[in-house]
């Protein structure tokens, strides 16, 4: 039984892409390029969305470190790439605080570039930040 799960485990790194960082500007950095590195092969995700998605991952992961830090805690970037849509996902450790679209540009260039973003609070003391980019899935 546990083979059968460790081989599904396995088969999931083609669809998804999730990873924990420290919540540093170098961690925010490495966020960006590992994941521009884990789109460039996906031929079933555009260009323009690919850049978009490296925008928005830029702009989250640099929030997560800034306005998210919690000295000795990581943030975490996942990107899953479905049928028609890829979701980019942004967790960090300061809960409480959650940002607001008019606050600052950085989240208005998420709402520019997603077509559709939110927030989703917890498990406590996390909040994630998502934002999903439509494509055509018959590439």
């Amino acid at each position: 039984m546990n083979r059968e799960k460790a081989a599904l485990q396995l088969a999931a790194p083609e669809v998804q892409f999730d990873i924990q960082l420290s919540s540093t500007p170098r961690g925010a950095r490495l966020a960006r390029l590992l994941a521009v590195e884990w789109l460039r092969p996906r031929q079933d995700i555009p260009y323009d969305v690919a850049e978009a998605a490296a925008q928005i991952i830029a702009e989250l992961t640099a929030n997560a470190v800034t306005h998210g830090r919690v000295a000795g805690r990581d943030f975490r970037l996942a990107l899953a790439a479905l049928p028609g849509v890829l979701r980019i996902e942004v967790s960090d450790t300061r809960g409480a605080d959650l940002p607001e679209a008019h606050a600052g540009r950085g989240l208005l260039l998420v709402e520019e570039l997603a077509d559709r973003w939110g927030i989703a609070p917890g498990p406590v003391p996390r909040k994630t930040v998502w934002a999903e980019l439509d494509h055509p899935s018959d590439l």
